[in-house]
């Protein structure tokens, strides 16, 4: 493997332009310190002077240095906002694209573009609080400044240059808006980007319980190894993108035009990224979403290639339980027939208060398998979990070049793509299916969905499956292969991988309402086109309710006559019996069975035909009490606002809103719409699943539809705040500019950085 990695990373180096190395100073304290073995943490203490989390102000030598660089690249550097507001920016270097993609994106978000940041960096309660401290605390266990700082200087320079630009376009944005002041970061550095390596919304680190990492934490310890309920011991849930993603591609013999077709269906908070294209006379030309902050395009295309991801469901960390033994003043964890050392350090985080910056202070324990983050049985639980980040970022760049499977599949070989299973189209005709990217080898003995014991070197992870170990599919005979974060056996119908054929560990999920969903579209077509391949994914159908609503119907007959739901709920049950279960805005079944559903899944994982009645009933009040009758049209209920550009959005049923069609994927919609509920709102307003949604047609030229939730710009006074949410609503997708001569006729403004 290491012979291997050193073969791409040389490889990779030869293929990109060596850019100059750009100095920046030191002007972060250090998240990580070196420090004494101690005994007391989680206490606070109140910062004097100047915060150590501000950032001291470059000397003036320098900054005059560094305004004569940025203003040298700006103009190397051209972005068109096309009549969306869309960026489309050209550099005469990669470098110089990345620059203009991180200034541009500071333009129309520069809010969430920090606090991207912030959180990757665990930062985010200088800017919120000491409510955000063990969210802070959990990145910090595997985010050293230290470390990136040498990450970064080791890194190739090609990379070295990019992430240089992406600093240097976002402090250039701060030079010229003086007035957008920051929460925190007011000056960025280009180590920063190693943070930050993958555009998931998810990093695997968070499926870390942060109620357990506080309760391990949050005390002074002195040296304690105390039990917890053992009951605490189970694998946690995967986290990933809320409602998850869907990815289809078509190879060309199931297309009108003999042209491969791809989707690309994000679900996502929304807003979490923007819609950009970006391109360089160095051979950049990629168009997509990209998550703010980073440089690379995360889901989207170029001219001949590609691709999508989706939240896998692959196994792709571990806890371990740890023996932990006091000698003296020092820990110890046993291993094998011996006992190694308990690593210890220290971090500070500090969080703001109303009367200035406060610090806490927390001793960290590790083992060789990685952090400690939680107690289980009288023993402590390290994870361990994928952490590259030179070449977690090499990868997530350098697909966006791929031209061709062979050209993305080497890419493939780095291996840092933890969590998430891609979809690939291309204008070869190729299509394919590619598992989570990092899959640790391991014993099949073990059952690694539950903390393994650390002390047995037999659950020592053994490399990494490769590409070709691990379930994947190239051109299928069906036709078509899709993910909807499901597992990959029913990826192509009959073509698709095979269960037995791989390790228990390479997936945990099963099939899905939405996985049912996407075989009923894709099956047994032909003639696909790039409108069809979108009408497919906003399909209405809700497979869900043919395995929910048979056993309502046969509760309700079988009820006795005198039954008192036996009248009340006749005509509710006659509805459901003639609804199509297809969604749409002026269906009063599909409010009344999202209703039910959501009332059943609330009172029972096992439900009785008794409870199945009740639920039926307390949906009709609800729906009579909150919207004066349960007789209430679907699109009264379901809503998509946006009026602030608040990251937490408020909402208000008297404020303006849009109705949409489409439901959360738990009920098998493809096109997803999660509405949690808020307090004082009766409506339900989205505020994850479908963000950005694309249909690619490639061949000699690229041709492509898309819309992204709202707008492009978080600004509320801009036109494009909130210009896309009647087609982001309806599905009506809209022409995606790929080519300078789609811009003509399309383009609102035409400047430089700067200007």
């Amino acid at each position: 493997m290491k012979r291997l990695d050193r073969f791409f990373s040389l490889f990779f180096i030869a293929l990109f332009l060596l850019a100059p190395q750009h100095a920046y100073g030191r002007e972060a304290t250090p998240l990580v310190r070196a420090s004494k073995v101690g005994v007391a943490t989680g206490a606070d203490s109140t910062a004097a002077g100047v915060s150590g989390s501000q950032r001291r102000r470059p000397q003036k030598s320098r900054v005059l240095g560094e305004l004569t660089r940025w203003d040298r690249q700006a103009r190397n550097v051209t972005i068109i906002r096309d009549d969306w507001g869309i960026p489309h920016i050209h550099g005469r270097t990669d470098a110089d694209a990345v620059f203009g993609l991180l200034y541009a994106q500071a333009e129309d978000d520069f809010n969430r573009v920090e606090m991207n940041y912030l959180n990757a960096l665990g930062r985010v309660a200088e800017a919120e609080g000491e409510r955000a401290v063990y969210q802070d605390l959990r990145m910090r266990l595997f985010t050293d400044e230290e470390s990136l700082r040498a990450q970064y200087a080791a890194s190739p320079q090609w990379l070295k240059a990019l992430m240089n630009a992406m600093a240097d376009g976002l402090n250039y944005y701060l030079h010229k808006h003086p007035k957008v002041k920051p929460k925190v970061i007011t000056h960025f550095e280009p180590w920063m980007e190693l943070s930050f390596t993958e555009g998931s919304i998810g990093w695997d680190l968070e499926t870390i319980d942060l109620k357990q990492l506080e309760a391990f934490y949050g005390s002074d310890r002195r040296w304690q190894v105390s039990a917890v309920d053992a009951g605490t011991a189970g694998a946690h849930e995967l986290a990933g993108e809320p409602g998850g993603s869907n990815g289809f591609a078509i190879a060309p013999s199931n297309t009108a035009g003999r042209r491969a077709l791809l989707l690309i269906n994000p679900h996502t908070s929304f807003f979490f990224r923007a819609e950009v294209q970006a391109a360089s006379d160095e051979g950049l030309n990629v168009y997509g979403a990209v998550t703010w902050g980073q440089f690379f395009v995360y889901q989207g295309f170029n001219e001949r290639a590609g691709w999508m991801h989706t939240s896998s469901t692959a196994d792709a960390m571990d806890e371990y339980l740890e023996t932990i033994n006091r000698k003296g003043a020092r820990l110890y964890y046993r291993y094998g027939a011996g006992e190694r050392p308990v690593t210890v350090s220290h971090v500070n985080v500090a969080y703001r208060t109303e009367r200035g910056t406060a610090n806490k202070e927390f001793t960290i324990y590790r083992t060789h398998h990685g952090p400690v983050v939680r107690e289980a049985g009288g023993k402590w639980v390290s994870v361990r979990l994928m952490h590259d980040p030179v070449k977690a970022l090499m990868q997530s760049y350098l697909r966006t070049k791929a031209r061709n499977y062979k050209a993305f599949r080497q890419v493939m070989e780095l291996h840092t793509n933890s969590s998430n299973n891609t979809i690939y189209a291309d204008a070869d005709g190729q299509i394919a299916y590619l598992h989570a990217n990092f899959i640790p080898r391991r014993d099949p003995r073990f059952d690694w969905t539950k903390p393994v014991d650390g002390s047995d070197p037999a659950t020592e992870w053994r490399g990494l499956l490769s590409v070709e170990e691990s379930p994947h599919l190239l051109n299928p005979q069906s036709g078509w292969l899709y993910n909807s974060n499901d597992s990959p056996w029913e990826a192509a119908g009959p073509s698709s991988p095979r269960r037995e054929d791989y390790p228990r560990y390479v997936d945990n999920g099963s099939p899905s309402p939405r996985g049912r969903h996407a075989v009923r579209v894709l099956k047994d077509k032909k003639d696909f086109t790039i409108e069809s391949l979108r009408d497919a994914a906003y399909d209405s159908y809700l497979t869900a309710f043919d395995e929910l609503l048979p056993p309502l119907f046969k509760a309700y007959a079988e009820a006795s006559a005198t039954h008192p739901l036996k009248v009340r709920l006749a005509e509710q049950i006659e509805l459901l019996r003639g609804w199509d279960r297809r969604w749409s805005t002026t269906s009063v079944p599909t409010a009344l069975a999202i209703f039910w559903g959501t009332e059943l899944g609330r009172r029972s994982a096992n439900p009785t035909a008794e409870n199945r009645l009740q639920a039926l009933a307390a949906a009709s009040d609800r729906l009579a009490r909150d919207f004066g009758s349960w007789r209430t049209p679907w699109g009264e209920i379901n809503r998509f606002q946006r009026f602030t550009g608040d990251i937490a959005h408020p909402f208000n049923d008297a404020a303006p809103s849009i109705p949409v069609g489409f439901t959360a994927g738990r009920w098998g919609s493809l096109a997803s719409f999660s509405t949690p509920l808020f307090p004082g709102a009766k409506r339900w307003y989205g505020t994850s699943g479908n963000s950005f949604v694309a249909v690619v047609e490639f061949g000699d030229r690229v041709r492509a539809s898309a819309v992204t939730a709202g707008g492009e710009s978080g600004h509320p006074a801009s036109p494009h705040f909130n210009d896309q949410a009647e087609r982001y609503a309806t599905g009506n997708l809209r022409e995606v500019y790929f080519y300078p001569e789609q811009l003509k006729g399309h383009t609102e403004r035409t400047y430089h950085p700067g200007q």
